[in-house]
């Protein structure tokens, strides 16, 4: 099923909102293309972790540069403690190229169908976030391809969807998009219940506004992941 409202991640004079709609930007991260996507995902798990969009659950995966048909994600392990030797590469239907063994995480489905399709994506985050959680009502597991067709349509062109109980997905043009997206749905969904319970009519941005705001992420997405890839890893930061 669609989920009621799709999340806009904003930065807007200082202040991030939610808002129920969120139109694609297509802006890209100037430095995207020299980017190695297997150190942005360690990056990346470690910052959702630290931040505690992630816990010992959730995943970040990215499609391969070298074959659009494959992507990149983590063995089954907590995020905190992913490196660069846990990356493994999957077919589009969820198999590992060479398992060697080596467990893999039950929802990669939810990332294989959604490059499958969206050949746009180029980065894909499955958080639990527990800000998000409260706006979905039931719990279901993407442990399968059907499931993971039916979430990449109600993803439809947006860059994040809700998923029932279970969390959050977001995507982008890159790892560093996708992660930033993940931490600020999170950030939005907390403040818009407390908008909520504030009582009254929540003002939302417009879409024109959610337009323009979401131009200014891109602008301002290498900034902010230097300063957090600062704390999870220094030497992988820039």
């Amino acid at each position: 099923m669609r989920p009621k409202w799709q999340v806009i991640l904003i930065i807007w004079a200082g202040l991030s909102i939610v808002t129920q709609v969120w139109a694609q930007s297509p802006v890209a991260s100037a430095s995207s293309a020299v980017i190695k996507p297997g150190d942005d995902i360690v990056i990346g798990s470690r910052i959702l972790a630290e931040f505690g969009v992630l816990d010992g659950f959730g995943h970040v995966s990215a499609r391969d540069p070298n074959n659009p048909n494959h992507f990149l994600l983590s063995r089954s392990l907590a995020p905190a403690l992913v490196s660069a030797d846990d990356i493994m590469e999957f077919d589009l239907d969820g198999n590992a190229v060479d398992p060697r063994g080596r467990s893999v995480f039950l929802e990669r489905f939810i990332h294989s169908e959604v490059y499958k399709a969206r050949p746009d994506v180029m980065a894909v985050v499955h958080t639990h976030s527990a800000g998000v959680i409260p706006f979905g009502v039931s719990q279901v597991l993407v442990r399968d391809s059907s499931r993971g067709r039916s979430l990449a349509q109600a993803l439809g062109d947006k860059p994040v969807v809700l998923m029932r109980g279970h969390g959050d997905v977001t995507v982008g043009p890159s790892v560093r998009m996708a992660v930033f997206r993940a931490y600020y749905t999170d950030v939005n969904a907390r403040l818009q219940l407390q908008a909520i319970a504030l009582g009254g009519d929540v003002n939302y941005l417009t879409p024109g506004e959610g337009t323009k705001a979401d131009a200014v992420n891109f602008v301002v997405l290498e900034r902010v992941w230097i300063l957090w890839a600062m704390r999870v890893a220094p030497s992988l930061g820039k």
